[in-house]
């Protein structure tokens, strides 16, 4: 591994840890000319399908991406770095269920924000009226009433259990 600081090839791992969800290892590295200390982080790296925009353009599924979207979202909210985290894991886990070699962008931005919803309302709000192009305040409207509606917090809170009892019929 090279040294970030002086670019030798000479370093020492220190310590190593295995995060919490067990799919990181967390490596302190020194090294052996400056003595300056880093940090690196390995993880598996998963074959996730290629992005297709609305326009046609394929690009590959970018994690960094995604975190900076979530990240935009949740400015100067209450919400941990660990619940990002672990929603981007279970993101990329349910793209990885789909078995498809593509995925529309729309998809993800789907995805996120189901997550989103989950961890923040109004980070929910602020990631929905950008992705959905919000042009009138009736779509901020409509989109806080959603977020209001009786039984919208139950739902939330009841996931990991049972799913709670919806008005609407399926």
């Amino acid at each position: 591994m090279k040294c970030p600081y002086c670019a030798t090839e000479d370093t020492a791992v220190i310590d190593s840890r295995i995060s919490d969800d067990g799919d990181t290892v967390r490596r302190r590295r020194e090294c052996k000319s400056c003595v300056k200390r880093f940090t690196t982080y390995e993880r598996v790296e998963l074959n996730l399908p290629m992005v297709v925009k609305a326009s046609g353009y394929r690009t590959a599924y970018d994690r960094e991406k995604v975190r900076v979207g979530f990240s935009r979202a949740l400015h100067k909210r209450p919400v941990p770095t660990e619940y990002v985290d672990a929603a981007i894991n279970r993101l990329e886990q349910r793209l990885l269920a789909l078995g498809e070699r593509e995925v529309a962008s729309r998809v993800i931005g789907e995805m996120v924000m189901r997550e989103l919803k989950k961890m923040d309302d109004v980070a929910y709000i602020r990631f929905a009226s950008v992705y959905e192009d919000f042009q009138r305040v009736d779509d901020f409207r409509e989109k806080v009433l959603e977020v209001k509606r009786p039984g919208f917090k139950r739902t939330r809170v009841t996931r990991t259990s049972q799913p709670a009892k919806s008005s609407k019929s399926s």
